[in-house]
């Protein structure tokens, strides 16, 4: 349940960090970097001392999209 929640979570992360960015890709693609994106978020939420495991969907679905934005961010640069 897990996998399909994150999976679920990453596609909702990406659609919305694509468009606060105004980035036009597939809906692959944001899922992909809504994952990724939750991935690095919560590496960062850690680090910062908050726990992302213990938090709510919302605080996730913001982690998430945090670090989705900040790839898509990246991307630019490069």
């Amino acid at each position: 349940m897990g996998f399909l929640y994150s999976i679920l979570l990453g596609g909702i992360a990406g659609y919305i960090a694509s468009r606060l960015m105004e980035s036009h890709h597939s809906a692959l693609y944001n899922i992909i970097l809504g994952i990724i994106g939750g991935l690095v978020g919560g590496f960062i939420a850690k680090r910062l001392g908050n726990d992302p495991d213990n938090d709510g969907l919302l605080m996730n679905l913001l982690i998430a999209v945090g670090g989705a934005v900040l790839l898509i961010f990246l991307g630019r640069l490069f």
